[in-house]
């Protein structure tokens, strides 16, 4: 049988065709725009999302015997507020998880309702990025519009719904909404409350790797697959991209350099970062997760090449780079504002170190050790709650690049798995499909079977003191540029 798993990213919707023994039969992707109508905001049509998706999955299976496909499943960017009126029209263009319009409304929720309200109804404190914001600025902005809403969604779930007409969304996607009851898997009435909305108004809440339904005829006869493929409900991105490396089960950690850069911890057992610098989230495998998210990663490298270099030779450009840990050039990489630790979306990008005899090559090398110095903010927010690692699996676009991971593994100090597949959400969605269709009995035992490591980057002792001392001073050009950004904002 197949599987597929469709990742609806932010530039693109990669979409992953799977056999039953996990093997890869054929990938493809589809790109849509995105656009920013004002500084800091970033919105797609859900429009475009589908009409992709739909060409997409003809397309991957256009070779295969199309009556052996099973079921679909996805992974996909998170946050976004996706609106529909009584017919599931969709009623304005999604804003994303990368909009930063809604700081008042983050204000009001972080310093009215109180941070220690939040954490005690979600797990989690308001950030820009998150739905429920995004939901009270349409109510503060667009009142027409909220007078509207019919149903509330997430990305991937308007896929889902317009593959079976079901309203429904999962536990991980749902986590990051500030909607959510995560320690008990439910929404939160006081969260509905707060922004005068009807609990349903939101999608019906399943486990990722459960079914909510098969494909619609009509739809199926456009993609040309059975009436009974069934399709499971997927999960967010990073932990679509969890379950896709493996990353499930007790303090299992996966960083991701994808547009945006996670650093994500598994767990059995439900927990609260105190300093809320961490995400506290439900799981794809059933559990639970911690997540330290940064806006921008590998999605700042592409920034210094593309639109900066003027060069898409990413490799050329990193070859001359030798001298790991001796950067004078420091880089903060946030292009769009922050979430973890700093909640700040008037954060900007900064370079800082330059001299007369600064390099291209010096600045192209700062750009990625920035990204792995912000990675490691958040992992030494997580060793401040007793958590130990050792090793990590890594995902995403930037963990193609062997100096990147190298200086992850150095600057973290920690091992870095390399694994078969970097196919990441999509691999994940379609593993999800499978565990859906009872191919396998749960994600773990997939993941067991699956996931294959071909590689790990060991940290150097002499190299990770180097960085140790790099990280110590990176550390503190954040805290003085703060008012700053306050100021240029």
């Amino acid at each position: 049988m197949y599987y597929i798993g469709v990742d609806l990213g932010t530039s693109a919707v990669k979409l992953l065709l799977m056999d039953s023994e996990g093997k890869i039969c054929n990938i493809t992707s589809r790109e849509y725009p995105i656009y920013f109508p004002h500084p800091g905001w970033s919105e797609q049509k859900p429009e475009d999302w589908w009409e992709q998706t739909v060409e997409g999955i003809k397309d991957l299976i256009r070779d295969v015997d199309r009556t052996q496909v099973a079921g679909i499943s996805f992974g996909g960017q998170m946050h976004g507020l996706v609106i529909l009126d009584e017919e599931d029209r969709v009623i304005r263009p999604a804003l994303l998880w990368n909009d930063g319009r809604t700081y008042e409304e983050c204000d009001y929720l972080n310093e009215v309702i109180g941070k220690e309200k939040l954490s005690e109804y979600t797990a989690n404190i308001s950030f820009t990025g998150f739905t429920a914001p995004k939901i009270l600025w349409v109510r503060n902005k667009e009142p027409e519009n909220f007078a509207r809403i019919r149903k509330i969604m997430l990305p991937k779930d308007y896929i889902a719904y317009k593959l079976t007409g079901v309203h429904c969304t999962d536990v991980s996607d749902a986590s990051g909404m500030l909607l959510f009851d995560v320690k008990n898997r439910r929404w939160s009435r006081e969260m509905c409350e707060i922004c005068g909305i009807a609990e349903d108004q939101l999608a019906t809440c399943y486990e990722s790797y459960q079914c909510v339904g098969t494909v619609l005829p009509e739809i199926a006869d456009l993609l040309g697959i059975p009436h009974t493929v069934k399709v499971a409900a997927g999960a967010g991105d990073n932990a679509a991209a969890a379950v896709g490396t493996g990353t499930v089960g007790d303090n299992m950690c996966n960083i991701s350099l994808g547009t945006s850069g996670t650093i994500f911890i598994s767990s059995k057992k439900f927990g609260v970062d105190k300093y809320n610098a961490l995400h506290s989230f439900a799981h794809a495998d059933g559990s639970y997760h911690l997540m330290g998210c940064m806006l921008s990663a590998a999605s700042c490298n592409k920034w210094w090449m593309d639109d900066i270099l003027g060069t898409s030779e990413y490799a050329a450009e990193q070859a001359s780079i030798a001298k790991l840990g001796e950067n004078h050039v420091y880089f903060l990489p946030y292009l769009m504002g922050e979430r973890s630790p700093h909640n700040n979306p008037n954060a900007r990008a900064t370079f800082i170190g330059m001299t007369m005899d600064t390099t291209r090559a010096d600045m192209t090398q700062a750009v990625l050790e920035g990204v792995a110095f912000a990675l490691r903010d958040s992992l030494e927010v997580a060793k401040s709650l007793g958590i130990d690692l050792k090793r990590t699996k890594i995902c995403g676009g930037g963990a193609k690049s062997p100096l990147w991971k190298k200086i992850i593994a150095n600057v973290l100090n920690l091992k870095v798995d390399v694994i078969e597949s970097e196919e990441g959400p999509a691999m994940g969605g379609a593993m999800l499909a499978a565990v859906a269709c009872g191919e396998y009995g749960s994600v773990e035992e997939i993941a067991a079977k699956v996931v294959k490591i071909v590689d790990t980057v060991e940290p150097d002792p002499e190299l990770v003191a180097k960085y140790d001392a790099r990280y110590c001073q990176f550390k503190e050009i954040y805290p003085a540029c703060k008012p700053v950004f306050e100021i240029i904002k």
